[in-house]
């Protein structure tokens, strides 16, 4: 660094060279030439900074109030991958700018611009270490530590969620589509029943939002955005917690971790193809169309009681069967991925509790991107639900059809009125597995809530956070309790919506403009 000192405000300055160099780089060149120490009676700077001394400077700022940690500067003097915070950096900035406002400016921007070199230099060479750790461990898959004898449902089900994010999302979408089309095919896409055109009601399979909606744009949405986490999280969020040493086995230690919750796996998946699967079909449609009639509300899967002229009872046993099939598989994958999130909270906390490695920074980047996808996840899981209970109250409702009744909802507060529902003795079990998908979501989330984010800095995003996850959850529970419900719903669906473009709600925004503020 070229010499180009003075003495300022009784101390030695040395002017900003715009320097090409990280933020490690600078400092220690000018702590070595002691920039904003007291001059000698030579005009000589009084020897180089020393953490004890840093230390002392900076707690002696007026402004700066809670002082700085010894051990905070000691690791600006090591040879690491350790940033600096912002607001450190405006003390540093002070510091060397000899209390000089447009100095401080000058530095704190040059300070600035070699911190940002430091992060890409890190994250260049944690992608390099990434990518390597990845080939030998598919190189050496077989000297991995942890045993791989036999079929496993939860390694199987990770896998799943590990590949691109368009697969598994194309593939539920692809078969809604194929259900759609075959519907389309059967006669029963768009279909009305009733005595008289004034009671017609709409029952048609495109307009059941907890088969199109749902498996059309929910659940991909929802399956996408755990694999996106989950492969961050293996290659780049696991191994920022880890040392080199370390980096090489941490996708046996993953394995190890999801193989841990086999039985869990195991468990949901003999309750959504035994249950919710088999056991419902037989119930809901096998025994209505065989004996002629049950305690279930007419849709387009016992449409065939009151319209045969329309679909065959044969043709929506084989229908509904594919659709029953469909949808027990795709909501194993709900609930796999609610444990996948699960288990990648457990281990960010796990992982984080006993690391000494990553820096505050890293740390807090780490657990916010992990946290957001979570509550992104939350978000589309309660949507899931809330179509499954939407579909669920209006074939039971007065409604002629879903939108419409929906409409009428809305306007009966406006009118004073309310929206009369017939008395009937339907059964309802739609109810009962959309809230436990509901308290299934939401699991996840709070424990990450209560792990990661209380009582730490993401206390403001966690707050936000969860008020927009309970207000769609009431907005869920509220489904047809009074009238006008339908506007509480869709403001809980409107904020989820944000929620789901900027998981950040404008924190990031905020904090890029705190980032590039300068001292005055």
């Amino acid at each position: 660094m070229p010499h180009n000192s003075l003495i300022k405000n009784g101390k030695y300055f040395v002017a900003p060279q715009n320097f090409s160099g990280n933020f490690k780089a600078l400092f220690s060149r000018l702590a070595a030439e002691g920039a904003g120490r007291p001059v000698d009676q030579h005009g000589l700077a009084d020897g180089p900074w020393t953490a004890d001394l840093l230390v002392e400077a900076i707690s002696a700022i007026d402004v700066n109030r809670d002082g700085i940690d010894l051990r905070t500067v000691q690791v600006w003097f090591q040879d690491n991958d350790h940033g600096i915070s912002s607001t450190n950096i405006r003390w540093l900035a002070r510091i060397f700018g000899c209390n000089d406002p447009e100095a401080a400016s000058l530095w704190q921007a040059e300070l600035t611009a070699a911190k940002e070199r430091l992060t890409n230099e890190r994250k260049a060479a944690k992608r390099k270490l990434a990518t390597k750790a990845l080939v030998e461990e598919t190189e050496n898959l077989n000297v991995l530590t942890f045993p791989i004898q036999g079929f496993s449902l939860a390694r199987r089900s990770e896998a799943i969620f590990s590949g691109s994010p368009l697969d598994l999302p194309s593939s539920i979408f692809a078969g809604a589509v194929a259900l759609g089309f075959s519907s389309y095919f059967l006669g029963i896409h768009n279909v009305t029943y009733g005595d008289t055109d004034a009671t017609l009601k709409q029952v048609g399979f495109l307009w059941a939002p907890n088969w199109t909606f749902l498996f059309m744009v929910f659940l991909p949405l929802f399956c996408a955005f755990v694999i996106e986490l989950l492969v961050f999280w293996k290659n780049e969020g696991r191994l920022t917690f880890l040392t080199e040493a370390e980096r090489t086995s941490s996708a046996g230690d993953w394995a190890r971790r999801i193989k841990g919750s086999s039985y869990t796996y195991w468990s949901v998946f003999l309750i959504c193809i035994g249950f919710a699967g088999l056991f419902q079909w037989i119930g809901v449609r096998f025994v209505s169309l065989s004996s002629g009639g049950g305690d279930y509300a007419i849709d387009w899967g016992t449409l065939a009681l009151v319209r045969p002229d329309v679909i065959s009872v044969p043709q929506a046993f084989a229908f509904t069967g594919f659709a029953y099939l469909y949808m027990c598989i795709c909501f194993y994958l709900l609930f796999a991925g609610l444990i996948l999130l699960y288990t990648l909270a457990y281990d960010l906390w796990d992982i984080a509790s006993h690391s000494n490695v990553a820096s505050e920074e890293d740390a807090h980047e780490v657990s916010l991107r992990v946290m957001r996808g979570i509550f992104r996840c939350t978000l589309l899981g309660i949507m899931v639900a809330t179509c499954m209970k939407l579909q669920s109250f209006y074939l039971t409702s007065s409604g002629t059809s879903i939108l419409r009744w929906l409409v009428e909802d809305m306007l009966s507060v406006l009118r004073g009125s309310e929206v009369l529902n017939p008395e009937n003795t339907f059964r309802r079990p739609t109810h009962y597995t959309s809230l436990l998908v509901t308290l299934a979501t939401c699991t996840p989330f709070f424990y990450g809530s209560i792990r990661i984010g209380l009582g730490s800095s993401f206390h403001e995003a966690s707050v936000k956070m969860t008020a927009i996850v309970a207000l769609l959850t009431i907005g869920y529970l509220m489904i047809g309790a009074f009238a006008g419900f339908s506007i509480l719903l869709c403001v809980g669906l409107l904020v989820a919506v944000y929620g789901l473009f900027d998981p950040a709600l404008g924190k990031r925004t905020e904090s890029k403009r705190k980032d590039n503020q300068v001292v005055s």
